[in-house]
């Protein structure tokens, strides 16, 4: 949904390309594939980051609209009227949220992304795509397909822009299970102190889950990622784990010098991750469990 006003017609290729990217990586942090770990080395990141987060839902939703490209917000009631007729006579293919059944989600659509105020959407809908199996809707009138379109904007915003989001109350666990269960899988790592007033550390009980469940490396050296590297002439270069692959890895010394070593015959990796029971524990941790000690996270200030 990229609208006139916001950016010009040219520009909107490369930021739909860019939503596509973001999307993709998303998928690859969310698989453990990047690393992440490189240390910011100015404060305007920081600062940046700071202000984003002391803005207002709105103000932030605003901030990632025009950082993507997305335009005005979309007209809201507009998509109300046209999520009933939406779901009429196109949730059948599409899915109710146009994510996709048993025809493509429209989320990432090209005609959709393109489309302003309907300019593109509207003949489309009552021409139709008859070859593809797509009706032609050339009976319905134009202000009610301009009200499918501006629904169909909604879900491209409702997915794009994360500024959007609203955290519901999630202290709803039982804090003395969440207690007894920190006890039996977080102690071999952590102690009492580690958690200590932990909760005073996060100005939200949204963070304070986020933070105990993944910990943020940032900052933190000793949560960096680090290997041994050992190459076929017995040489071993040690240090901080910038990117890795099947293929390669690149690592950061202690002097600062990056190496770039092929992952070939004869090459031995030994690769030290501090967060690595993390890992582990988020394959099997459940809602319960995850409720259950943020509960007894958020009772510790």
């Amino acid at each position: 949904m990229l609208r006139s006003g916001a950016i010009g017609k040219a520009k909107r290729p490369v930021v739909r390309r860019a939503f596509g990217t973001m999307l993709a990586a998303s998928c690859l942090v969310a698989a453990g594939i990047a690393i992440g770990q490189e240390p910011q080395t100015g404060s305007q990141p920081a600062a940046q980051q700071r202000r984003y987060q002391n803005m207002t839902p709105q103000q932030r939703a605003e901030a990632t609209r025009e950082f993507l490209g997305l335009g005005p917000e979309p007209d809201k009631a507009a998509a109300t009227r046209g999520a009933p007729l939406f779901r009429r006579d196109c949730a059948f293919c599409h899915g109710p949220e146009a994510r996709g059944a048993t025809a493509p989600s429209l989320i990432t659509s090209d005609l959709v992304l393109d489309d302003d105020l309907g300019e593109h959407l509207v003949p489309f809908l009552k021409k139709g795509r008859p070859e593809k199996g797509m009706p032609a809707f050339a009976a319905v009138p134009d202000d009610q397909l301009h009200d499918i379109a501006e629904y169909l904007h909604l879900q491209v915003e409702d997915v794009a822009n994360r500024g959007t989001y609203r955290l519901l109350n999630i202290v709803v666990g039982d804090a003395a299970r969440g207690k007894s269960w920190a006890a039996s899988h977080c102690m071999s790592c952590h102690t009492a102190e580690t958690f200590a007033h932990v909760a005073k550390r996060f100005r939200s009980p949204g963070q304070l889950q986020r933070g105990w469940i993944w910990p943020s490396r940032s900052g933190d050296q000793s949560l960096a990622v680090t290997a041994a590297v050992e190459t076929p002439d017995s040489a071993t270069i040690a240090g901080r784990v910038t990117q890795v692959s099947d293929f390669r890895i690149t690592l950061v010394d202690g002097l600062g010098e990056t190496h770039v070593i092929e992952r070939r015959a004869g090459v031995e990796v030994r690769i030290h991750d501090p967060l690595a029971a993390h890992q582990a524990m988020i394959m099997t941790l459940t809602n319960e469990q995850m409720h259950d000690v943020t509960a007894w996270l958020e009772t510790l200030r």
